[in-house]
C-alpha cells in the first residue's frame, strides 16, 4: 500500500521557519521523483520544489528560490522542506507527491499525501 506522510506544519511568524517531513512507503522511493507543492484558498495547487534522485536534479519555484531547500534521505525514505524566512504569502496547505519524472505541474505524479497546513502570520 503506497504512502505518502506529511508532518511539519504549522503557525509560524513572518520571518520563521519550519520544516516539513514526507515519509514515504509502498514504492521504491529511490526511484521516484519527489516533489512539494501547494495550495492556497482559491488558488491552484503548485509546485515549490522537486527532486528527482535519478536525474540528479531538483528545481525550486522563483517565490522560494533562496529560502527553502529540499532534500532526501533515501535510507529512510523520507523527504523533507526546509522553509525559512516565511512570509504570510507562503501561506498554504503543502503535499507531497511522488511520481516517475520530475514534473513541475501537478499532473503525472502518482502518489499524493494527505497535505499539512502552514500558516504564516504577519
Amino acid at each position: 500500500q503506497v504512502q505518502l506522510v506529511e508532518s511539519g506544519g504549522g503557525l509560524v511568524q513572518a520571518g520563521g521557519s519550519l520544516r516539513l517531513s514526507c515519509a514515504a512507503s509502498g514504492f521504491t522511493f529511490d526511484n521516484f521523483a519527489i516533489g512539494w507543492f501547494r495550495q492556497a484558498p482559491g488558488k491552484e495547487r503548485e509546485a515549490v520544489s522537486c527532486n528527482s534522485s535519478v536525474a540528479s536534479s531538483t528545481y525550486y519555484a522563483d517565490s522560494v528560490q533562496g529560502r527553502f531547500t529540499i532534500s532526501r534521505d533515501n535510507t529512510k525514505d523520507t523527504v523533507y522542506l526546509q522553509m525559512n524566512n516565511l512570509k504570510p504569502e507562503d501561506t498554504a496547505v503543502y503535499y507531497c507527491a511522488a511520481g516517475i519524472a520530475m514534473l513541475t505541474g501537478p499532473h503525472g505524479y502518482d502518489y499524493w499525501g494527505q497535505g499539512t497546513q502552514v500558516t504564516v502570520s504577519s
